[in-house]
C-alpha cells in the first residue's frame, strides 16, 4: 500500500475505534512517527493530511526541523532525552513527550528561561514499570507533576506511556491506568493546561483511543517497517 492510502487506513480505524467508544474523530489527533523515514516520504503523508509528526532522535529531528517548518508540521518530541541533547529540543519541539526525571525537566527549564521560551511537556510514565524503559512511576507522578506546576517557562499538558510489548487485549488494563492518572491530574491541578493524553502506537492505536487516547503515535502503520 501507498502512504496515502496508508494514512487513510489508520484515519477509517480511529475512526470505527472513535464510534464504538462514543467519541468524536476531532477529539484524537494521529502523530505520524518518523523515525529514519527520509523527508521524501514524510512528504508522501504530509499530502494525504498529515499535520503532525513525532521524532524520537535528537539529530534527526535537528535534521529535519527546516522541512518542518517549511511545512507548517507541529513536531513533537518522543524519544528519550538526554540532558546534553535539550539545547536542539527545547524550544523547538512544540510538545516534548518525554519529560521522565527531574534532572531532564531541569535541564529543559534552565534553557527555556535562559533563552525566553516557554516549553510544553508530556510527563512519561513507565505505566508496566519496566527497567529498561524510560518513564517515571506511577508513584512519583504528584511530586513531578508539583514542581512542574511551580515552573513558569515549562508548561505540562498531559501524559504519555509505552506500555509492556504484550498482546493488544492484555494492554487495555494499563490504557485505563494512565486514563485515571491523566483524570486525576486534570482534577488536582486544574490551573495546568492538561489536554493530551498520549499513549497507542501502530499495533494498538485503536484500543488505546476505546480506553481514552487523545493523541496515538503511528509510524510502521503509516511508512512501514523500518529499514534500519
Amino acid at each position: 500500500m501507498r502512504i496515502d492510502e496508508n494514512v487513510e487506513h489508520v484515519r477509517e480505524q480511529m475512526a470505527l475505534a472513535c464510534q464504538r467508544s462514543g467519541r468524536a474523530i476531532s477529539d484524537v489527533t494521529l502523530i505520524a512517527v518518523t523515525k529514519y523515514v527520509e523527508t521524501a516520504r514524510i512528504a508522501e503523508a504530509v499530502k494525504a493530511g498529515v499535520t503532525e509528526i513525532g521524532e524520537n532522535r535528537a539529530q534527526e529531528f535537528t535534521e529535519k526541523l527546516n522541512f518542518y517548518k517549511q511545512n507548517q508540521l507541529r513536531a513533537h518530541f518522543i524519544g528519550q532525552l538526554q540532558t546534553n541533547k535539550v539545547k536542539y529540543i527545547c524550544g523547538k519541539a512544540d510538545l516534548i513527550q518525554s519529560v521522565d526525571r527531574e534532572p531532564l525537566l531541569d535541564a529543559i527549564a534552565a534553557y527555556a528561561e535562559k533563552h525566553g521560551v516557554t516549553q510544553d511537556i508530556l510527563i512519561e510514565v513507565n505505566i508496566g514499570r519496566e527497567a529498561q524503559k524510560g518513564g517515571v512511576v506511577p508513584e512519583l507522578l504528584i511530586p513531578l507533576t508539583e514542581r512542574i506546576a511551580s515552573l513558569d517557562c515549562i508548561r505540562l499538558h498531559g501524559l504519555m506511556c509505552v506500555p509492556p510489548a504484550i498482546d493488544r487485549e492484555s494492554v487495555r488494563p494499563y490504557f485505563r491506568e494512565m486514563r485515571a492518572w491523566y483524570e486525576r491530574l486534570k482534577e488536582a491541578y486544574p490551573k495546568l493546561p492538561i489536554d493530551t493524553l498520549s499513549m497507542g502506537m501502530s499495533h494498538d492505536y485503536d484500543v488505546a483511543i476505546e480506553e481514552g487516547a487523545t493523541t496515538v503515535r503511528v509510524g510502521t502503520a503509516i511508512f512501514g517497517p523500518r529499514t534500519i
